[in-house]
């Protein structure tokens, strides 16, 4: 078997060996429980068990709707299967399909953050299977069924969706049915075609097909230029052989008996059958543009390979990773149900699966992101025939796809629960994959009440010029992109950027007419500083960081953004140059530390090398002014090796000192020191030392030195599982923030966001 996470590229084998190493190394499975609330004390398990537990089950007993808020119910779905269709590989049992399972549930958590529990039903009997389900209801907010066969699965599905009041969603057959609906939408508009006229052949008729042919007709396909085969040839009305009730649904009023004469100028054909079905010649039968979605697994009905020899004007899908355009389910089921979990949805119906087909098709006609450029190995697929349905790393599905859900639950009626501000549930959907997106969500709020212009000041770049688009789709202002304008728009055409759009202006500086009075102001501030003139014409004439800079200097806008192509404190003194220190603040570099539920400042990171105890008491008034604006009540601890006098150093003699220059300035936030990090951020340490003036955990870590604070927040960000933004740069007259060397677009995007933010102090 093989396997691959990366379209378009090489896929990459994987040994039986090594998959069954994977599930068995350490704890075997996939899946392990973890407790929500603490459980360490007498009284944590009291209030967790009894007596305490008494009070919300009584609460529930008087009103139902109370079990959403104090029970797992609303974010937990049973992934239930009988094992008798599992994968391609057949019926193996209840049992052998409980790695698939848990499978199942990791996707659900890792992609959409939905609580998940697998439930294997060792029965084939389809009454039994019902009637083990139908009773879980309260226990879960979703149930969704996997790898039970046809037309069983139809039978289950549909009398569990009338006993039950929560969604009953068998994913084989609804989330192939809705990415691939994504995907015809999509090359529908590259062709040139409409569903009212568009001739459709779907070879296979078992679950997926029929729910793929179902949903296009609720999308408004028109039945009558549909034709649905089996192993027997075209499902005609009239035939009796190999018949069902869901196959005669869809039986067409046709003289068309064989797939081969069923594909004679089709428009579209759907696979979903197995390899090798479709032929070259019924291929080159096909209409002109003909849109193929090969979808048998793991090997297409006929390989993208395959078609290229035959035509050249074919726009292919496949259910392989190693193609373009792969129909993948993830892409589905985590999102739909995180939506209708959201609103509490009594079903998922057709409304919510359009929607999530549309927003789907929406999604992949939208720039792409680094984070999905990098999947590609630095190609960054554009909107076309080898682009026609998003991939499953794509970081903006957890906000776009359940958005759409919700609000067509809520439309259509199945909600129990209205979400009145979809614009915030966007934001908070995105949080759950970005635990950044938390963190700023407040900036972003108040950075679109109060939009501000920011220069960005290595326009050059096609990853600047991707963050500018977004700062301005995202309602954050007017992007200021400083570079030569022929450069900038040829890059931006052989990318596929569109700037020409509202809230873009290019700006050369070369050309530009304020350019003389840029080096008047600059030379005012340098002359006493051993510059002539003619260095400062140099500076603002052929550098674009000090060009920037001094135009947030006079006023010509509100910030800038930079670091990009050079190094932090390289940018860092061409910015100096230009903007003064704020009265009464230091520079220093703020860096963010995000991780499990944690937010931490720490400073300073980016401008003192070895501060003394003055530097560094100024160091922890601008860390807890950060803080503060950022909407948290500093909490400062001044870090050493020691920890309130033992093991002093010379490092410690400095956080000494510190800790009485804050104490005769009578700061208005809490601090002490020196302490070590752990007993900072560990309440339990913290305890042993009862006079510690810190109310509780730190929230902000000044450290004694810059190569620690450098060292510490870069470590964690590599190997601990934690998120990190910054360093942020404060303490300036204007407004800047210098990102990484070689930052992604989505990062140049937070960064131009702060500065935005800070322009508005």
């Amino acid at each position: 078997m093989s396997v691959n996470d990366k379209a378009g590229s090489t896929r990459t084998s994987v040994t039986e060996q090594e998959a069954l190493d994977f599930h068995s190394d350490g704890r075997p499975g996939k899946l392990e429980i973890t407790p929500t609330k603490p459980m360490a004390t007498q009284r944590d398990l009291s209030l967790a068990y009894s007596p305490g537990v008494a009070v919300p089950v009584l609460a529930i007993a008087a009103d139902p709707a109370k079990a959403y808020d104090y029970t797992t119910r609303g974010n937990m779905v049973a992934v239930i299967s009988n094992g008798t269709a599992i994968l391609g590989l057949g019926n193996l049992g209840a049992l052998a399909s409980k790695p698939v399972m848990e499978g199942k549930s990791v996707l659900f958590k890792r992609f959409a953050d939905v609580d998940s529990i697998d439930l294997e039903v060792d029965t084939e009997n389809v009454d039994e299977f019902i009637n083990c389900v139908r009773y879980l209801g309260p226990s879960f907010g979703g149930i969704n069924l996997e790898d039970i066969k046809a037309p069983e699965c139809f039978i289950i599905e549909s009398r569990l969706r009338e006993l039950m009041d929560i969604p009953v969603f068998h994913d084989d057959q609804h989330g192939t049915a809705i990415i691939a609906a994504a995907g015809l939408i999509n090359a529908l508009e590259l062709t040139g075609r409409d569903l009212k006229t568009t001739k459709l052949v779907c070879n296979g008729a078992g679950a997926a097909a029929i729910a793929c042919i179902e949903l296009i007709k609720a999308m408004g396909f028109n039945p009558e230029n549909i034709i649905l085969c089996d192993t027997k040839g075209v499902i005609y009305q009239g035939r009796t052989e190999g018949m069902n009730q869901w196959k005669s649904a869809h039986a067409a009023k046709t003289d068309r008996r064989s797939l081969e004469e069923a594909m004679k100028g089709a428009d579209v054909v759907f696979g979903l059958s197995q390899k090798g079905a479709l032929s070259d010649e019924m291929i080159r039968s096909m209409a002109d543009k003909p849109i193929i979605f090969a979808m048998a697994n793991p090997d297409p009905e006929i390989t993208p390979e395959e078609v290229a020899r035959i035509r050249d004007d074919a726009i292919m899908a496949t259910g392989r990773s190693d193609y373009p355009n792969q129909v993948n389910n993830v892409l589905g089921f985590p999102y739909i149900f995180r939506g209708a979990l959201d609103v509490r949805a009594r079903q998922i119906n057709d409304a919510m699966k359009i929607a999530a087909a549309h927003a789907l098709a929406n999604l992949a006609r939208e720039d792409v992101p680094d984070d999905v450029a990098a999947a590609y190995q630095g190609v960054r697929p554009r909107f076309g025939a080898q682009y026609i349905i998003p991939v499953p790393f794509d970081p903006r599905l957890i906000s776009a796809i359940p958005m759409a859900v919700a609000k067509a639950a809520m439309e259509s009626g199945v909600a129990r629960r209205d979400i009145t501000d979809i614009a915030a549930y966007g934001r908070e959907l995105a949080a759950r994959r970005d635990p950044i997106a938390a963190t700023t969500q407040s900036i972003y709020d108040r950075v679109r009440r109060f939009p501000k212009r920011v220069v960005f000041a290595e326009a050059e770049e096609e990853q600047v010029m991707r963050a500018a688009i977004s700062f301005c789709n995202q309602d954050l202002g007017t992007a200021i992109l400083l570079g030569r304008d022929d450069v900038i728009r040829n890059t931006a055409e052989k990318a596929g950027i569109d700037l020409d759009r509202p809230g873009i202006e290019i700006v050369n500086a070369r050309i530009s007419k304020r350019t003389d009075a840029y080096i008047d102001y600059l030379y005012a501030h340098l002359q006493r500083q051993g510059y002539l003139l003619r260095d400062v014409q140099r500076l603002i004439n052929n550098d674009r960081n000090h060009f920037a800079a001094t135009m947030v200097a006079v006023g010509d806008a509100d910030a800038m953004v930079t670091g990009t192509t050079r190094n932090y404190a390289s940018a860092l003194a061409d910015v100096r140059r230009c903007i003064k220190t704020k009265p009464g603040h230091r520079v220093i570099g703020v860096s963010i530390v995000v991780a499990r539920g944690r937010t931490i400042f720490v400073a300073d990171t980016a401008v003192h090398d070895q501060p003394n105890g003055e530097d560094l008491a100024d160091i922890a008034t601008e860390a807890a002014r950060v803080a503060r604006r950022m909407g948290y009540e500093p909490r400062v601890a001044m870090l050493a090796y020691s920890n309130f006098g033992q093991s002093v150093g010379e490092r410690s003699e400095q956080v000494r000192e510190a800790i009485k220059i804050l104490d005769s300035r009578r700061v208005d936030f809490e601090y002490d020191g020196e302490m070590a990090a752990d007993v900072a951020l560990n309440a339990a340490r913290m305890e042993q030392y009862p006079f510690c003036r810190l109310s509780s955990t730190a929230n902000v870590l000044v450290m004694p030195a810059i190569h620690s604070a450098s060292i510490t927040t870069r470590m964690l960000q590599e190997i601990g599982g934690s998120t990190l933004i910054g360093p942020l740069l404060v303490g300036l007259d204007k407004s800047v923030q210098i990102t990484q060397m070689g930052a992604k677009d989505s990062e140049i995007v937070n960064m131009a966001a702060i500065a935005a933010y800070n322009a508005g102090s």
